[in-house]
């Protein structure tokens, strides 16, 4: 499975950014896309994570009510649309593919097991 990352960049306090995550290769192995993130000196945390076909979410804690995740069939990639920027949603962002049999998915990043190579998201206050 590979995945590659973009739409990343610098934006204002209260801005908007969309990151997209393009697929390919073969994920008959992987069920859940997931959207993850590590600040300088934190630990990666999980941020947001879709079922592939079924539209099954969940969020981070922090990010909830302000990103969303979807599917773009058409175009097979996985966005993650990010309103309300602030600045400590700076971080490199990744995006991973895994097989998680909980409902709901995971947001641990242990628990994915295909990775992008990231893209730099960072909110200037």
């Amino acid at each position: 499975v590979q995945l590659v990352e973009s739409g990343g960049g610098s934006v204002q306090n209260g801005g908007s950014l969309r990151l997209s995550c393009a697929v390919s290769g073969n994920t008959a192995s992987t069920n859940y896309i997931g959207w993850f993130r590590q600040a300088p000196g934190k630990e990666r945390e999980g941020v947001a994570v879709i079922r592939s076909g079924g539209g099954i979410t969940s969020y981070g804690d922090s990010v909830r009510g302000r990103f969303t995740i979807t599917q773009d069939n058409a175009k097979n990639t996985y966005d993650l649309q990010m309103n309300s920027l602030t600045p400590e949603d700076t971080a490199i962002y990744y995006c991973a593919a895994g097989l998680i049999l909980r409902y709901g998915g995971s947001l641990r990043p242990a628990e994915f097991s295909f990775w992008g190579q990231g893209t730099q998201v960072t909110v200037s206050s």
